[in-house]
């Protein structure tokens, strides 16, 4: 990349320089701290449940749809999908929209959509049916966001998503044959260059196109990385996401050591990422990038503390409680059937720990606030989560920000730490997936 980046004036500024001083060890040491207050709030000791809440006055919320099927099944993925029959999903898109039927006669409506998978394009025209339905059950929906992969990117369905969809991400992972062999995908959806076509193509349909790529494969040199980098810069989307390889206790075997780069090489690839990004991006979170500050993250749950989901294998977080979708589709679709809702487990969390969850979003997203907590909670953050801020002061991940003393800035230690911690949490959230569908027989698939 060129050390010197050219401005829209054609001024010149100077590159980005990432300043992360975190040792190995210490982020070793996080993810061993992640990894004992994610087996300790993720485990599986929910009661059952059969309706969701009533929505509370002046609380904000978003709907989550899940679509959980897909043409063929990467290793590395533990998301909720079935492998791709037509019949089923046709079902499964009708079940869907009645189930946003009975969320509406709850009271709620919602500020934005998030559709996710799976490979919620599967179906266009299904889709294209329950985006219109959402947007009329649902008028305060300002924002829909989907997900695809480039094998539909190219076909005369997708386009009719045109002036429904306002962002759309897209999976490209890497434009690099020997990752995309690797990962199996070179078949699947092309070469780089394929899919780098698709994209651009596709960039002329919606308002906000995101470019998905993932760091942490075996094999994945600078140089590689470097190429992913420069052809989504060429592409010049208005979101370039950049996730960590994630690997659970369910994809261990498949991933780790076949798949994922050492866990030490991971800060320096990070490092080249934030080198190369900043400047003609903006940094929304710590592994989005945009054009604008304002632009729809990724992660939904930065702008949305709360959020409901319907389809099978959802998860909604209302109020202090996590509500469970069945993963099982027979039984989703006898629920819809019968009138109910498709929760069947609830499980709730103590203020302390929901005071957590909000900071580690908040290193995360790197807007951490004290005025939030005490607007939220009640409490001054310094003090109710005195271990939290004092450990991340101490390796620099935070600091004071002079200009508004509600306000703290997250440094690149923080960003590091933000996007470590936010990995085992993702990682922890694929175990509890992946147990929930342990149990499932052929019938429920």
């Amino acid at each position: 990349m060129s050390q010197i980046i050219h401005t829209l004036d054609n001024g010149l500024i100077k590159p980005y320089e990432a300043n992360i001083t975190v040792p190995n060890w210490m982020l070793s040491g996080m993810e061993r701290v992640m990894q004992h207050y994610v087996d300790k709030n993720l485990r599986l000791d929910t009661v059952s449940a059969e309706v969701m809440p009533v929505p509370q006055p002046g609380k904000k919320y978003m709907l989550y749809a899940h679509v959980p099927f897909c043409h063929t099944l990467c290793s590395y993925c533990t998301f909720h999908r079935f492998l791709f029959k037509e019949d089923k999903a046709r079902a499964y898109f009708i079940s869907l929209r009645k189930e946003m039927d009975m969320v509406k006669s709850l009271g709620y409506d919602f500020e934005a959509m998030y559709i996710g998978g799976g490979t919620t394009t599967v179906l266009e025209d299904e889709l294209v049916k329950t985006i219109e339905h959402a947007r009329k059950l649902f008028p305060s929906i300002k924002e829909v966001s989907c997900e695809s992969d480039p094998r539909h990117l190219d076909t005369p369905g997708f386009k009719m998503l045109k002036g429904l969809v306002d962002r759309m991400s897209i999976g490209v992972q890497s434009f690099d044959d020997g990752i995309l062999k690797m990962t199996e995908r070179l078949e699947k959806f092309g070469s780089g260059q394929q899919v780098f076509d698709k994209v651009a193509a596709a960039k002329e349909l919606f308002p906000i196109v995101n470019v998905d790529l993932i760091f942490g494969f075996r094999g994945q040199t600078e140089e590689i990385i470097q190429h992913d980098l420069e052809m989504a810069r060429r592409l010049d989307p208005r979101q370039i996401t950049t996730y960590p390889l994630m690997i659970t206790h369910q994809t261990r075997k498949s991933v780790k050591g076949k798949l994922a780069a050492e866990q030490k090489d991971m800060a320096n690839q990070y490092r080249q990422i934030l080198n190369s990004l900043n400047g003609q991006y903006n940094q929304l979170t710590a592994w989005a990038f945009g054009k604008a500050n304002d632009e729809g993250f990724d992660e939904y749950v930065i702008d949305y503390d709360e959020y409901l989901g319907v389809g099978s294998g959802s998860f909604s977080f209302l109020d202090d409680t996590l509500y469970v979708n069945t993963f099982s589709l027979r039984k989703y679709q006898e629920r819809i059937a019968a009138g109910k809702m498709g929760v069947e487990q609830q499980k709730k969390y103590s203020k302390k720990d929901v005071m957590q969850y909000r900071f580690l979003l908040g290193m995360f997203s790197g807007r951490l606030s004290r005025k939030y907590f005490r607007d939220t909670f009640g409490v001054n953050l310094d003090t109710a989560l005195f271990k939290e801020m004092t450990a991340m002061k101490a390796i620099g991940a935070l600091k004071n920000d002079p200009n508004n003393p509600e306000e703290l800035i997250i440094t690149d230690n923080g960003k590091m730490m933000g996007l470590l911690m936010m990995k085992e949490f993702y990682s922890g959230m694929d175990n509890v997936r992946a147990q929930l569908r342990k149990p499932l027989k052929p019938c429920d698939m």
